[in-house]
């Protein structure tokens, strides 16, 4: 008699996108310098960018979404490249919703329907226990014998770096602007991590209490999808950069001693800020690093990632790594990424 996890691995034999969307209110910090984050044209506009990275990825454009996202100087979301390379591959995408402040026109598998709060206030995600659980049953019950797993949350890299430094893990993290802001992120984390009481390390080994406390929905939906797919016997591969190492800390943290990969861009690798390697390193993850080829092209959705802006999301660098492994060459993923961002210029 075939085995449950046999059954399963046995299922449709493709592999699934699954991409995490949520929002925090910790992405309208503004510092003296700037904003905390560039997902989005301006603070109205990131509300909804989550919502409009499902809509591109499943359709290929926006429908209820105002605006395709951009940074505050134009840079095109990273949803376009993924989009890009779906469209080439064929792999199935599905998209959870675990707090978007948006709705979005995507169909999404709803988890959780309030944003994260403001990580220099006591409780950020109330329900991190709900989500974390929900997400892992979800993991566990999909048929597919592969997962990679991205995510879409403005601010997120900064939710990222308190969740590290509560659970006594590296605190690096990259950033969607050229130039990560460290300082403002290291001073919102510290009062963060003051209003909940916490020292570095302090909660080692209690990774909902982190996200509870300093997290965003989305680390503990991606940290319950990992701990769920991993139980079941899914190769997980996680399609983006520090922020999803942090959730594998969490995943960690929680017991899970599968292998995982980490899939990432080359833009998040040479961010010395981000020290990717040295996170993979520290989380016993198997880290593969995709250079698209971006360098001294002209175009809007290339030029402005080979600058420093954006440098993964919305499971970009876990695309980019799934094209080049199956034989996808570049130049045709480069090509793609211009018809779709000509598509929905377009719109």
């Amino acid at each position: 008699m075939i085995g449950e996890r046999e059954r399963r691995r046995g299922g449709t034999g493709s592999g699934r996108l699954v991409v995490v969307a949520g929002g925090t209110r910790t992405a309208g910090i503004e510092g003296s310098d700037g904003p905390i984050s560039a997902a989005g044209a301006d603070p109205e506009a990131m509300m909804s960018t989550p919502s409009a990275d499902l809509e591109i990825l499943e359709y290929g454009g926006v429908t209820r979404a105002p605006t395709v996202p951009v940074s505050p100087t134009g840079c095109p979301t990273p949803a376009v490249h993924t989009r890009a390379v779906r469209e080439l591959l064929g792999f199935d995408v599905t998209c959870l919703d675990a707090g978007l402040a948006r709705s979005s026109g995507a169909p999404t598998v709803s988890l959780g329907d309030e944003p994260g709060g403001d990580i220099r206030n006591e409780e950020a995600v109330g329900n991190a226990r709900e989500l974390f659980d929900a997400a892992e049953e979800f993991g566990r019950s999909l048929p597919d014998s592969e997962l990679a797993i991205g995510e879409t949350v403005p601010g997120g890299t900064t939710t990222a770096m308190a969740v590290l430094r509560a659970l006594g893990e590296r605190s690096a993290v990259s950033s969607s602007l050229p130039a990560n802001p460290l300082a403002l992120k290291r001073e919102v984390v510290d009062d963060a991590l003051a209003s909940s009481g916490f020292e570095p390390g302090s909660a080692a080994g209690t990774p909902i209490e982190a996200v509870r406390c300093v997290g965003d929905p989305v680390l503990a939906a991606v940290a319950g999808l990992i701990t769920g797919a991993a139980d079941a016997g899914t190769d997980v591969i996680l399609a983006g950069g520090t922020q999803l190492a942090a959730a594998a800390a969490l995943a960690r943290h929680a017991g899970v001693e599968a292998p995982l990969t980490l899939a990432t861009t080359s833009f998040v690798a040479e961010d010395a800020s981000a020290e990717i390697e040295a996170l993979a390193t520290d989380l016993d993850l198997d880290l593969r690093v995709t250079d698209p080829g971006f360098d001294g092209r002209t175009h809007p959705a290339m030029a402005a990632y080979a600058a420093g802006e954006a440098k993964e999301g919305v499971g970009m660098g876990g695309a980019l790594w799934l094209a080049e492994r199956d034989g996808i060459p570049m130049e045709a993923v480069r090509e793609r990424i211009r018809t779709v961002y000509d598509r929905l210029t377009r719109a």
